[in-house]
């Protein structure tokens, strides 16, 4: 099919390389999921039939999302669709994420209309341009109701890479001097913050491929290593080399990561009888 590929080693679907044949690939599976559960169809004629593209459809859900009462969903609505062709392509490599990480997504839909690190971390995508143009308090607002809604509190100054799986996402936060490279996975509960005494730049540096496991906690101005693993609960409050396995209160180096990517592997485990 033009622009998909399939994983080389696998037998799974095609991914999606463009847009357009995310597309279509989510069109398809929403109008299988309307013939099949009829309580769901004006949903999902809502939410993704009506539209021809994946860019209209985005912005109408998100903006869905956040409304309330004194911002309603139009003007969301416009702020998504004013951010541009470069959040499609993140959204893209976002849900892609997303699709390959997670074992329990075994389609498009179900993460594009139901996960909330997803939506939340597109919408952070949109403060985050706002913020970089001076509109603050527009991006502390939807960072705000981005708390709120979804549970997930980043400040909009902080830059995110491609490729970024938030999983489960309730309980996540990142402070405002914190940086997050490409393919980057992150489950519930992880905190990159402060230690509380510290002013301006103050918050980790997360480089690329790193796993941030359930519960960790990375507190101050140090790095995480390309390509590391932070165990579940762990608290770090030092650099961490790259490709380490670090966990503990305070966590210390436990292994090195067996795998490229940490956070494609998205294996949680460390080694044993260290």
């Amino acid at each position: 099919m033009d622009g998909m590929r399939t994983e080389p080693g696998t037998e799974a679907a095609p991914f999606p390389r463009s847009a357009e044949a995310l597309w279509a690939a989510l069109h398809a599976e929403a109008a299988t999921a309307a013939g099949a559960e009829p309580v769901l169809r004006g949903f999902l004629e809502l939410s993704v039939l009506r539209h021809e593209a994946l860019a209209p459809a985005l912005a109408a859900l998100l903006a869905r999302k956040l409304a309330e009462p004194l911002m309603p969903a139009e003007r969301l609505e416009d702020l998504v669709r004013a951010a541009g062709p470069d959040l499609v392509a993140l959204a893209v490599a976002d849900l892609s994420a997303n699709r390959r990480r997670d074992p329990a997504a075994r389609g498009w839909l179900a993460p594009f209309l139901h996960y909330k690190g997803f939506h939340a971390l597109t919408w952070h995508r949109v403060a985050h341009g706002l913020w970089r143009d001076g509109r603050h308090d527009l991006a502390l607002y939807l960072q705000s109701r981005c708390s709120l809604v979804f549970g997930v509190d980043m400040h909009p100054a902080v830059p995110v890479g491609r490729g970024v799986f938030i999983d489960h996402a309730t309980g996540v936060v990142v402070g405002e001097t914190a940086v997050i490279g490409n393919d980057v996975s992150i489950l519930q509960e992880v905190t990159l913050g402060g230690t509380g005494k510290e002013t301006g730049d103050r918050h980790p540096k997360v480089r690329d491929g790193v796993l941030l496991s359930a519960g960790a906690k990375v507190l101050g101005n140090i790095t995480v290593g390309r390509g590391a693993k932070v165990g579940a609960g762990s608290v770090v409050l030092a650099d961490v080399p790259p490709c380490a396995t670090v966990a503990g209160v305070p966590a210390r180096v436990v292994g090195w990561c067996r795998d490229a990517v940490p956070a494609l592997a998205m294996d949680q485990s460390i080694p044993t009888g260290s």
